[in-house]
C-alpha cells in the first residue's frame, strides 16, 4: 500500500506533516539542510525580534547623530563601517536568503513583537528575500490591570492588519490559549488577514534565583504531556474557522503526530524534540507514522486529517462538556492506607 504524507498548509505544498518550528536548530544552515534530508516539510526560522529592529535602528542614528556640530572635515570621518555594527535585520535576511537557496522545501520567516509599529515593515523585506510565508509570533504578556480583554485583543488584531498590510505571501499567527473566547479570537484573526494559526505559544515561566536573590531566565523543554492543549482546540476550531493549524507545543513522536493529524492538524510542528534527539529525528517519525497508517488503512494525510474532530458532533459545548464529567467520574484514585 502506497502512503502518501504530502499536507496543504497556508496553501503550500508540503511533503510531510512534519515543520520544524523556530528554534537555535533551524538557525543552523548545515541543520536545516539535514532535516530537509531526514522529512521534514518545512522550516520556521527564528525570530526576528522587534526590540531587535528597534534597537540597531536606534544605535545607527545616534551614530548619524553624533559629532553633528563638529569638524565637517575630520579626517577618517566620524563613520564606522556599515560591517562594523549591521549585525541585526541585515543578517537575519541574509541567513533567510541563503536557506531559501540551499532548500527545495518552504522556508517560512518569523517576526516576534507586541506592538504595529514601523518595525512590521520588515515583513515586506522577508518577502524579497523569498521567504514562502510569514509567522507572526505575537509575545505579550498582558500586565497591566486596567486593560481590560478588549483591549488586548485589539492589539492582536491591529499587528496581524499591520503586517498583512505589508505582504502578500501567506500570514500565520502563533498565539497563546488565554483567550476569554479563543474560537471568537481565531475567527476574528481569520478576518484580520491571518491564513494560519499556530497553537500555542509556550510563555517562558521565570524562576526565582535564591542564592543572587533575582528574577533568573527559565527556559525548560515541552513533553508530550502538553501536547493536550492544542490537541484539545485544534479538535474543536477545525471547520469552524476557515485557516490553516500548525500544532506545536509537545509534539516528540508519531503517536503525537497522529493524534494531532486526527484532532485536524495540517501540520506538526517540531522544537523540543529536536533540541533532544537531534536533525535525525524526524526520519524515525515518518517512518512510524507511515507503519501506522498501512496497519490502519489510511492511504494519506489528507484523508487522516479532522476525522476525530468535534465539526461532527452535533453539540461541540456539550461533547466537551461531557468528555469532562466522563473524565473526572471515571478516575481510579489510588487506594488509602
Amino acid at each position: 500500500m502506497s502512503i502518501e504524507l504530502s499536507t496543504r498548509y497556508l496553501g503550500l505544498s508540503l511533503k510531510t506533516p512534519l515543520v520544524a518550528s523556530a528554534s537555535p536548530v533551524t538557525g543552523d544552515l548545515e541543520a536545516l539542510a539535514r532535516l530537509s534530508e531526514a522529512g521534514i516539510g518545512a522550516v520556521v526560522l527564528p525570530s526576528l525580534f522587534e526590540e531587535q529592529i528597534e534597537h540597531d535602528e536606534l544605535q545607527l542614528a545616534r551614530l548619524r547623530d553624533y559629532g553633528a556640530e563638529g569638524f565637517a572635515e575630520a579626517p577618517g570621518g566620524y563613520f564606522p563601517e556599515l560591517d562594523d555594527y549591521n549585525v541585526g535585520p541585515d543578517a537575519y535576511l541574509r541567513n533567510l536568503e541563503r536557506a531559501v537557496q540551499a532548500l527545495s522545501i518552504p522556508v517560512i520567516a518569523s517576526l516576534n513583537g507586541t506592538s504595529a509599529g514601523g518595525w512590521v515593515k520588515y515583513a515586506t523585506s522577508m518577502q524579497q528575500a523569498g521567504a514562502a510565508a510569514i509567522e507572526l509570533n505575537v509575545y505579550h504578556v498582558a500586565t497591566d490591570p486596567d486593560a481590560d480583554a478588549a483591549a488586548v485583543e485589539h492589539r492582536y488584531l491591529e499587528l496581524v492588519r499591520a503586517v498583512r498590510s505589508e505582504v502578500t505571501v501567506p500570514l500565520a499567527v502563533k498565539i497563546h490559549p488565554y483567550f476569554s473566547s479563543l474560537p471568537n479570537m481565531a475567527k476574528r484573526l481569520a478576518q484580520a488577514g491571518a491564513e494560519g494559526l499556530v497553537l500555542f505559544n509556550r510563555f517562558m515561566q521565570p524562576d526565582i534565583d535564591l542564592a543572587n536573590l533575582r528574577v533568573a531566565p527559565h527556559v525548560e523543554l515541552s513533553t508530550s504531556v502538553e501536547l493536550r492543549l492544542p490537541l484539545r482546540w485544534i479538535a474543536i476550531l477545525k471547520g469552524r474557522v476557515d485557516v490553516s493549524f500548525a500544532a506545536t507545543t509537545g509534539v516528540h513522536d508519531a503517536a503525537d503526530v497522529l493524534k494531532l493529524l486526527l484532532a485536524g492538524a495540517d501540520v506538526t510542528m517540531m522544537a523540543s524534540a529536536l533540541l533532544k534527539r537531534g536533525v535525525e529525528h524526524p526520519r524515525a517519525v515518518l517512518a512510524e507514522l507511515t507503519s501506522w497508517m498501512e496497519l490502519n488503512e489510511y492511504a494519506s494525510v489528507e484523508e487522516l486529517k479532522g476525522s476525530l474532530s468535534q465539526i461532527n458532533a452535533p453539540n461541540p459545548e456539550q461533547f466537551e462538556r461531557s468528555q469532562y464529567m466522563r473524565a473526572l467520574v471515571t478516575y481510579a484514585s489510588p487506594r488509602l492506607g
